[in-house]
């Protein structure tokens, strides 16, 4: 009779087992990686696998083709560069003063990265493993996003300046488009159709700006703080994150309205959405967590544990 409960009890941990590993699958349909800032390392999904990194683990992006990681490290100035199957570090690249913000190029090719201290973009040849140009900015370059063709990179210009855009092919600076009313721009991502830019700024607000015409036509209050800000894959929806707030705010793409605000715990920063849309990955940094948005149902369906300060989200298929 003991044997008969041992194995009822064996195969219903199994089944739970099981369950969990196809729960966790279901909720990463792609690899994503949190960066922890105050820990030093990296953390992938699914599985929740630590690497150990550099000092101050900051900003991080992919390369379209999956197989490497690259992660900010504004204490040392420098990128470091992973495999992204494995963890292992393949190399560090000096750039220059606070290196935060990076975006892998389209191609997969190079990383631009913003170097706030020494208003500059160090452009680095991810094969070379060196800085190849050194793109002038105006004051305090924060973050980039690159339009699908590679051609032209957003900076957002944290000083107050505005956006600058940048000519990928001749690495210069074409023009600096002013962002009245967001006057610290911090982060931004791109409509589907790439003719607007949301910006999220330091204190609490997002802007939506006409590309075109140069016009922020619309401000969208928010969570306090600053925070990351995502254009789903299939342009829809835009969520943004609250630092100094403890929620996440989901906004219509078209309309431009707040459709709801999701409390994900105190310190939300990076989000990412999954290629397929369906889930929202939020790196909350004072609850030391990383929170999973179903964004059909607008809530939280799953927190992970982590280690200090996670800051930032990355996922394959969502650049």
């Amino acid at each position: 009779m003991k044997n008969i409960s041992l194995k009822i009890c064996s195969v219903a941990l199994t089944g739970l087992l099981s369950t969990q590993v196809a729960l966790a699958a279901d909720l990463f349909p792609e690899p994503a990686f949190v960066s922890l800032k105050e820990s030093n390392q990296v953390a992938k999904y699914p599985g929740q696998i630590i690497w150990q990194g550099g000092p101050k683990m900051l900003y991080n992006s992919i390369t379209p083709d999956g197989k490497k990681l690259v992660v900010s490290s504004p204490k040392e100035s420098s990128i470091y560069v992973f495999d992204a199957k494995s963890g292992k570090q393949l190399g560090t690249v000096k750039c220059d003063k606070a290196s935060k913000g990076l975006k892998i190029t389209p191609n997969g090719k190079e990383v631009y990265v913003s170097n706030e201290a020494a208003n500059s973009i160090s452009v680095v040849d991810l094969a070379a493993m060196k800085v190849v140009a050194t793109i002038p900015t105006d004051e305090m370059p924060h973050n980039v996003r690159f339009t699908k063709n590679g051609k032209t990179a957003y900076v957002t210009l944290q000083g107050g300046a505005g956006l600058g855009v940048i000519d990928t092919g001749t690495r210069k600076v074409t023009k600096v488009i002013p962002t009245p009313g967001i006057n610290n721009p911090h982060n931004l991502d791109l409509s589907k159709d790439e003719s607007l830019a949301f910006i999220r700024d330091t204190s609490g607000l997002v802007g939506v700006l006409e590309i075109k015409s140069g016009k922020v036509i619309k401000l969208i209050e928010v969570g306090k703080g600053h925070a990351g800000i995502d254009v789903i894959p299939n342009g829809k929806l835009v969520f943004t994150g609250a630092i100094a707030d403890d929620v996440v705010t989901v906004i219509d793409a078209s309309t431009y309205k707040v459709i709801k605000q999701i409390k994900v715990g105190f310190g939300p920063h990076g989000v990412r959405a999954s290629k397929d849309n369906r889930w929202l990955y939020v790196s909350v940094t004072a609850d030391d967590q990383l929170a999973v948005i179903d964004t059909q149902k607008l809530e939280v369906v799953k927190t992970y544990k982590l280690a200090s300060f996670p800051f930032w989200v990355s996922v394959n298929g969502n650049p």
